[in-house]
């Protein structure tokens, strides 16, 4: 990491002009509301208006329709790939591909065109994952997973895996990639707040809840 920073100019404008346009052009990646698009495309309306009132795939399968909330989980998740991708192979220095996935994040969480109302991040921190080192992401996805079937949590599966994901980045030895993944996963869990409330409360609603 120390050579890779060593390479930028931070004393150059142009540096800055970079670091600036690949923030906002992942903020506009990730802030494309696929929930929205695919809830509305399987005929189910703004599911802004129902359950919990998020866009994300959680909310999405409480319409009824798996195969809306299947592909949103997917697109949430290609959103942050696709920006931490195209910043590696267009940019290749980590400051700048940390840049992007973090403003593919943000756009995720605060969609302009949505009064900055947007999902909890969980896929699209998979997707940013994944992308920056898949065998750690595995591990993500795997957590995730095994919470989920074991509470039937949606919420707690998602803020059990992206708590530990900046630990597997560490044990690695990425440590951008951990403090990186560490701020995302702060953020999963002030937008998961609510949820973190109706956990303890025993109110949290559970996988497949309509």
């Amino acid at each position: 990491m120390i050579q890779t920073l060593a390479l930028i100019r931070w004393e150059s404008p142009e540096t800055y002009y970079v670091a600036a346009a690949t923030f906002f052009a992942a903020y506009f990646i990730g802030s494309v509301p696929f929930g929205m698009i695919f809830s509305w495309l399987a005929g189910a309306g703004d599911v802004r208006k129902i359950g919990s009132g998020n866009i994300g795939a959680t909310n999405v399968l409480r319409t009824g329709n798996k195969l809306a909330a299947a592909a949103t989980l997917l697109f949430d998740a290609a959103k942050g790939f696709v920006a931490v991708l195209f910043a590696q192979q267009q940019l290749g220095l980590e400051p700048f591909v940390a840049i992007a996935g973090l403003g593919a994040f943000i756009g995720h969480l605060f969609p302009v065109w949505l009064g900055f109302k947007g999902g909890k991040g969980v896929s699209t921190f998979i997707g940013i994952a994944f992308a920056l080192e898949w065998e750690v992401a595995f591990f993500t996805a795997a957590s995730w997973i095994v919470v989920a079937r074991a509470t039937r949590y949606s919420s707690l599966a998602g803020l059990i895996s992206t708590g530990l994901t900046p630990v597997y980045f560490a044990i690695y030895g990425e440590t951008l990639w951990a403090a990186l993944t560490a701020l995302l996963a702060l953020m999963i869990f002030i937008s998961h707040r609510s949820n973190i409330a109706r956990l303890v409360r025993g109110e949290e609603p559970g996988i497949g809840t309509r």
